[in-house]
């Protein structure tokens, strides 16, 4: 299988990533340069109200709209009685509260706590250590206004919501993710044979990290050398430490850490020794991708191709096409049939349609053939356009249970490569298979299209007739004031030219027993639903309607 990185910022504006396997596209990542992304950065902030209905607090970070920090996403170190521990918070994480309330918080900056271990150790062996304990007191027993917190951004905002916060802080690099508030050493759930998850324990043990910080050896960290992750975990250090001091000199709201940009972050995260070639398309992203592989992965620096050919990047892989299919509702399939993809608010609706697909010639086995092809692409699509929420997959029904289970199973094999946490129940009885999945990126079609003005984002507008009978059902109202002797209407063209000819006898009848005069007009470039009413009484003085 040949894999490629494919890089694209010849556009100053936008900076476009794709991986493709054997010519598919499988990956996507867009940003544009207008477009804040606040994902992965951290900053101190200030707890400016809480809401104990939603158990979440709204925290003041320094960017012009508050965050949502919910009670779930707070770490057990903010837990009090009677006010914060200052001896129980550990790291410059903990909380700070204005000095002149009682039970003042923990001092922030000190760079790691000396005691966490001690505490862990002191636990019995038979109680497993656990970041996230089950049961949290109410948030307004955690948290007060003013209070100082350190939180990092886990999800872009989406409309008029704020980004979501969490007081989990995670600094990644290139094969472990530091943890200050973990506390122990992890190995990524990713890496299921247990022979490699000792081995990485033993090495990151055998390092001897500082206590009161913890580190999770990443997928990528799996078949590294003691010295790779040496090396990682030395400069994730040296990082931690200009973090702290910036969190003791800083006052709230402010920046503490801001992630790479794009280019880097994917190459950290995403680049593996199965990417066979990494194309970059502008010079200078190409010298700052160069210079991010020698200092962190020299062995793969001669992987990495300034690409100079005269064809755009993307049009000589095709990919341009694909991504138009990105932002389309009705997705045909290759192997014949289509899935449509409904989106809402918080809810996802995927139909599959087997159209003029057929395998032999029984209906159950060209239902499984299909459903089968739709998994493996419901699971691309998901990736490419970062659906998330609950997501509704209507496959063709099947009556064999082996069949249903056998989609099942597709569809979770097509979702390992997924990066974001998913979760597959199994077919309901109506045929549904239900399904979550974590939603940490803006969706593309948010960020490359806008809310059509004249539907309103609905997707259709009223009929011609339906606007005139509208028109002349505020005409009947308006003939009710007996104030309005003049009204001037302004609608689309062929609104108007519809009620000029086909109501002109009703419009007369409005005009004579209202006792007032009727203009309509129409206005060529106007949207199908424009309407204006413009209403004066006897001495042309607007009046108010309606």
């Amino acid at each position: 299988m040949k894999q490629e990185m494919l890089i694209n910022v010849a556009q100053p504006e936008e900076c476009r990533i794709a991986i493709v396997e054997d010519g598919v596209l499988e990956e996507l990542y867009v940003e544009r340069t207008e477009q804040d992304n606040y994902v992965g950065n951290i900053y101190k902030g200030v707890v400016v109200n809480l809401e104990p209905s939603i158990q979440a607090a709204f925290v003041d970070f320094g960017v012009g709209r508050n965050g949502f920090l919910h009670v779930s996403d707070i770490e057990p170190q903010y837990f009090r009685q009677g006010g914060i521990d200052p001896n129980a918070a550990f790291g410059p994480a903990g909380p700070r509260r204005q000095p002149r309330r009682e039970n003042g918080g923990s001092s922030v900056g000190d760079e790691f706590d000396e005691g966490a271990d001690d505490r862990r150790r002191q636990r019995p062996r038979n109680q497993r250590y656990n970041p996230r304990p089950r049961f949290k007191p109410p948030i307004q027993e955690i948290l007060r206004r003013g209070d100082e917190v350190l939180v990092q951004v886990i999800k872009e905002g989406i409309g008029a919501k704020g980004p979501t916060l969490s007081t989990y802080i995670s600094i990644p690099g290139r094969y472990l993710v530091l943890m200050p508030a973990l506390g122990r050493i992890g190995v990524s759930r990713k890496i299921e044979d247990e022979t490699i998850r000792r081995r990485l324990r033993d090495v990151m043990l055998e390092l001897n990290p500082p206590k009161g910080v913890g580190f999770i050896v990443r997928t990528a960290g799996s078949d590294r050398s003691r010295r790779e992750l040496s090396r990682d975990m030395a400069y994730l250090l040296r990082l931690w430490k200009v973090i702290a001091r910036r969190i003791k000199r800083l006052p709230a709201p402010a920046g503490i850490y801001e992630e790479s940009d794009m280019i880097i972050r994917t190459i950290r995260d995403i680049f593996t020794g199965d990417v066979n070639t990494i194309y970059i398309d502008g010079k200078e992203a190409y010298e700052r991708a160069k210079e991010f592989l020698q200092l962190v992965m020299p062995r793969y620096v001669h992987r990495l191709q300034f690409y100079e050919g005269k064809e755009p990047l993307f049009c000589k892989y095709n990919l341009d096409e694909e991504i138009a299919k990105i932002h389309r509702r009705r997705l045909p399939l290759r192997a014949g049939g289509s899935i449509v993809i409904e989106q809402t608010e918080a809810l996802v609706a995927i139909d599959v349609n087997s159209g003029s697909f057929r395998a032999e010639d029984s209906a159950e086995e060209t239902a499984y053939q299909m459903n089968l092809h739709a998994a493996k692409e419901i699971a691309r699509q998901l990736r490419l356009r970062d659906l998330g929420g609950v997501i509704v997959n209507d496959f063709i029904d099947m009556r064999k249970e082996r069949h249903r289970r056998g989609v099942e199973r597709a569809l979770r094999d097509a979702l390992r490569r997924d990066r974001a946490r998913t979760k597959i129940l199994r077919t309901s009885p109506f045929g549904l298979v239900e399904m979550t999945r974590q939603r940490i990126r803006t969706n593309p079609n948010r960020s490359a299209y806008r809310e059509c003005t004249a539907c309103k984002g609905v997707g259709m507008v009223k009929s011609v007739e339906s606007m005139a009978i509208d028109v002349v059902r505020m005409l009947i109202l308006a003939g009710q004031r007996s104030s309005i002797k003049r009204v001037a209407v302004t609608v689309a063209e062929d609104v108007a030219d519809y009620l000029n000819n086909r109501k002109r006898h009703e419009l007369a009848r409005l005009e004579e027993e209202g006792a007032m005069t009727i203009l309509i007009t129409g206005v060529e470039t106007a949207a199908p639903e424009h309407l204006v009413f413009d209403c004066r009484d006897a001495e042309d003085r607007q009046v108010k309607f309606p």
